[in-house]
């Protein structure tokens, strides 16, 4: 099969024929239809995350169909269409695992990072991790639901009742996040790299009650908000724009160095938490409010042979909402 390969981090992927793989005991053979670049592969490819499998087919938003099945599947059936995310496996029997902590398991493993991704025109998968496609959605707008949508999802669950809300970082996640807000009937604050106008009247046009600059102090005092992009900085940046109780969440796997600030921001029972991961019962629940809402994604699709351009895309911020790889 022909497959986008990570050799070495900092380095493009490399296009390449590669044996097909074979699905073990519990796995599936998964025909992929169309996988979301996410930031996540930035930091696979770029180095920032430091234990790749490698070499390594990153992606995992896969949307794809089943083509079969290993020794003792039986959860789907030859030409279900599935979505596979970043969890891929963990160990089943450790205190997170025991209690509802799925994501937390130190013995986890990741589609895209120890696991061969969806950069590829076939994947395997462990059918426990995989989730049925919402039928309303074609495989090029479902991608992105299995991470920006799942993430941004885990991130909007910590920050409880809150009303107005501030995300700062307005690309995938958010362009998600801010349908499943409105719905709810909740004010969001769109913050975006300074000078951003293309991303600031994105989020305007998604219904944003406010959109400006990470450097600027929202006119309303925020209940939470969700960091999304992967920038210490806006952590104290944030703190600023929470009242007393506030919360602000960390939702990116990496994140450059926070810098130090005064405990006064910080003072008032506000909160700051991070975000790591996602359960399937994330999985299950934001895959069944998706079509309620209904979340519509704005993709850009890339054929398989330009998934470094992607990449590169995505870096420097040239397009809003999600990139999509499809097989030509």
């Amino acid at each position: 099969m022909r497959a986008m390969v990570l050799e070495k981090q900092g380095q493009p992927l490399k296009e390449q024929n590669v044996p097909d793989p074979i699905p073990e005991a519990g796995q599936l053979l998964i025909k992929v239809n169309a996988c979301g670049i996410c930031r996540t592969d930035l930091h696979v490819v770029d180095g920032d995350l430091t234990e790749p499998n490698l070499p390594i087919i990153p992606g995992h938003q896969i949307v794809g169909t089943v083509v079969d099945a290993g020794k003792g599947s039986g959860r789907y059936s030859q030409g279900d269409r599935v979505g596979v995310p970043w969890l891929g496996g963990t160990c089943g029997t450790c205190d997170y695992c025991s209690s509802g902590r799925e994501n937390l398991c130190g013995e986890a493993q990741y589609t895209g990072y120890q696991i061969n991704g969806g950069f590829a025109e076939l994947c395997v998968a462990d059918e426990r991790f995989c989730f049925p496609i919402p039928v309303d959605y074609p495989d090029l707008q479902a991608a992105p639901l299995l991470c920006a949508g799942l993430i941004g999802y885990r991130a909007y669950k910590m920050i409880g009742d809150a009303v107005r809300i501030g995300l700062y970082g307005f690309g995938a996640a958010a362009h998600i996040l801010i349908q499943v807000a409105r719905y709810e009937k909740r004010e969001v604050y769109a913050f975006t790299r300074p000078g951003d106008t293309e991303s600031q009247q994105f989020a305007d046009e998604l219904g944003a009650a406010w959109v400006g600059s990470s450097e600027e102090i929202p006119p309303q005092t925020l209940d939470a908000a969700i960091i999304f992009a992967p920038v210490g900085e806006l952590v104290p940046m944030a703190l600023r724009t929470v009242g007393r109780g506030g919360t602000v969440v960390c939702a990116g796997i990496y994140m450059s160095e926070i810098p130090s600030f005064p405990y006064e921001l910080l003072w008032g029972e506000r909160v700051l938490r991070s975000v790591a991961n996602l359960t399937r019962r994330d999985g299950e629940e934001f895959l069944a409010l998706a079509p309620r809402v209904p979340v519509r994604t704005k993709v850009h699709p890339y054929q398989l042979s330009q998934t470094n351009d992607a990449l590169n895309d995505l870096r420097a911020g040239r397009f809003d909402g999600a990139a999509v790889i499809i097989m030509e």
